[in-house]
């Protein structure tokens, strides 16, 4: 079953084109990359998705046509986005910050087991529960931006470059816990990464953008076989 849908959407920034005709799909449970050099449209893509950037064609989520939603409809149905740099509240703890991410939801009792599995899956977290997020290194700050985002119970999980800035090992670290929380709870991700070595880790399937146009897709597998992708994403 596809989740989100996207056909041939457009997006500008004033006079600027950044989108010129964008279409990928995400199933139920899948987890999709977004690949493509800087400026090629990886991230007004997202913001299309959240609501966040007036687009053009159509985005359907679970069936629903969110085209013309605002960001706060977008998320209520289900999607939660973790913005390149990271977006923590800077002056809340990490417990606070976890909180944010849950203030829709009414099951408090499993919002406590959650925050126990996010600080289990982030030990962490778990050692800096009552520290404010603007004291964490990037590493923790990355990991506290996932876990908040998942304390909202989304379908979809939308990642914008979850390894921007971060040290290898650590950026390593971030991807095997995204990893184990998209096989535990059977969210799906569309992640969108620079470092395509790291993306392939998790992702299914990939689409390549090329100046606000999807130009190639294909699973994982796939796409690791070709020469142009290796040259241009994975070193080789």
């Amino acid at each position: 079953m596809t989740l989100l849908e996207l056909e041939d959407v457009t997006a500008a920034y004033g006079r600027v084109q950044v989108l010129e005709g964008v279409s990928l799909s995400v199933p139920d449970g899948g987890a999709v990359g977004i690949l493509g050099a800087n400026g090629a449209g990886k991230t007004t893509t997202l913001r299309a998705i959240s609501g966040t950037v007036r687009v053009g064609g159509r985005i359907t989520f679970d069936g629903t046509d969110i085209t013309k939603l605002g960001p706060e409809k977008v998320a209520a149905l289900g999607i939660a986005h973790v913005p390149e740099g990271r977006g923590t509240l800077p002056n809340l703890t990490v417990r606070e910050n976890l909180m944010v991410g849950a203030y829709l939801r009414r099951d408090a009792a499993q919002v406590r087991s959650d925050i126990d599995y996010l600080l289990e899956l982030f030990p962490n977290l778990k050692e800096r529960i009552g520290s404010n997020a603007s004291a964490l290194s990037g590493g923790e700050q990355q990991m506290l931006a996932v876990s908040r985002a998942f304390m909202a119970k989304p379908r979809l999980l939308v990642l914008d470059e979850p390894s921007l800035g971060l040290a290898p090992s650590t950026a390593k670290n971030v991807y095997d816990a995204i990893q184990r929380l998209r096989v535990e709870s059977g969210i799906a991700m569309l992640v969108v990464e620079q470092n395509a070595n790291l993306a392939f880790r998790i992702v299914d399937s990939a689409v390549v953008l090329e100046t606000g146009r999807s130009v190639l897709s294909g699973s994982s597998a796939e796409l690791r076989g070709r020469d142009e992708i290796r040259k241009a994403y994975l070193g080789g």
